[in-house]
């Protein structure tokens, strides 16, 4: 990501939670933890969202998926779209729910010691066989 702003737009598969904000300049990564691949259906990557604007017509919901964290969803398509802290007030976004072109890119890779057995990663970013330090 360059250190200028950007700004997004997004939704899920249906349309009922719409979304805007701005993408902080931080670097994200794609993880392939269990929880991670079982919530996307393959692995899951998040950006930090600044100023986040939601718009879901009761449509958004969160699954509490551990103690630390939480998962937002369309309660209608079932589109995974988000992913916080608990008790925090920064959300990450699904990077794959945004409209293009976005100007994301991954940093790297982590939990990559549980990744799924039927893939390999072969972007040559950097990987992390938990989080990254």
């Amino acid at each position: 990501m360059s250190s200028e702003r950007s700004d997004f737009t997004g939704q899920c598969l249906c349309g009922a939670v719409r979304f805007a904000g701005h993408a902080a300049d931080q670097p994200f990564h794609v993880c392939h933890c269990g929880q991670c691949r079982r919530w996307s259906g393959h692995y899951w990557s998040a950006f930090e969202a600044e100023e986040l604007r939601i718009d879901e017509r009761d449509a958004l919901r969160w699954f509490r998926s551990s103690q630390q964290a939480e998962r937002g969803f369309c309660r209608h398509c079932g589109s995974s779209l988000f992913w916080r802290r608990i008790g925090s007030d920064r959300t990450e976004v699904a990077p794959g729910a945004l409209d293009a072109p976005t100007g994301l890119r991954p940093s790297g890779h982590i939990y990559v010691a549980d990744k799924g057995d039927y893939y390999d990663i072969t972007d040559g970013l950097p990987q992390y066989a938990q989080e990254s330090r």
